[in-house]
């Protein structure tokens, strides 16, 4: 950067510049903003930043973010601990949330298998994955990886490790665009997929 830009502020940009899908200009401007508004607005982000390190965690049941351990979702005696979505993301688990239509259990793998990226199975949580079916509660596994190329690996790689244990694995139904996000869909689109589910 510019010796004409103060330090701090090209940390700044720097800082913003390493979050996914923000570029330098989005992080300059970024950065611009928050010097020229109110103190109160840098110093709640900074607040909000600090706060979201400190109380957040993994839960450790199925590695969704949370405050509490465990989760509201594992914690819910109304939820059916029988069916188990497999998503990539806590996005993911949103998404699928906001569609009301889904009232059973999640694993987060945080991520997907993508050997162009050095991910590999064993930077996934499926090892936990699978000790929660051998605790036998888990009666259907809905794999609802994003659909795609990472996605359908690390389904297929799911679908492999849980083979023979005694539960019916299903897929979301592609009414889900290939190449898109669970995240970015729309709740009608995710609706019919999670009830249009085929077994694999």
């Amino acid at each position: 950067m510019s010796k004409a830009i103060p330090e701090p502020v090209t940390k700044l940009i720097e800082a913003f510049a390493r979050l996914p899908g923000v570029g330098p200009k989005t992080a300059s401007r970024l950065t611009y903003y928050l010097l020229r508004a109110p103190d109160d607005v840098s110093l709640s982000l900074a607040d909000a930043l600090r706060d979201m390190k400190a109380n957040t965690r993994y839960c450790s049941v199925c590695y969704n973010i949370t405050v509490d351990d465990p989760c509201p979702i594992c914690a819910d005696a109304l939820r059916d601990q029988r069916m188990i979505a497999v998503v990539e993301e806590p996005l993911d688990v949103l998404a699928i949330e906001r569609t009301g239509a889904y009232k059973g259990m999640y694993h987060v793998l945080h991520g997907a298998i993508s050997p162009v990226n050095g991910i590999g199975p064993d930077d996934l949580r499926i090892r936990e994955l699978v000790k929660r079916v051998d605790q036998g509660v888990a009666k259907e596994i809905i794999i609802a990886t994003n659909p795609g190329l990472e996605g359908d690996a690390t389904a297929m790689y799911i679908q492999r490790e849980l083979m023979g244990k005694g539960v019916k694995m299903s897929r979301l139904a592609r009414g889900l665009p290939v190449g898109s996000d669970i995240e970015y869909a729309d709740s009608v689109t995710l609706t019919r997929a999670l009830m249009g589910r085929n077994e694999v």
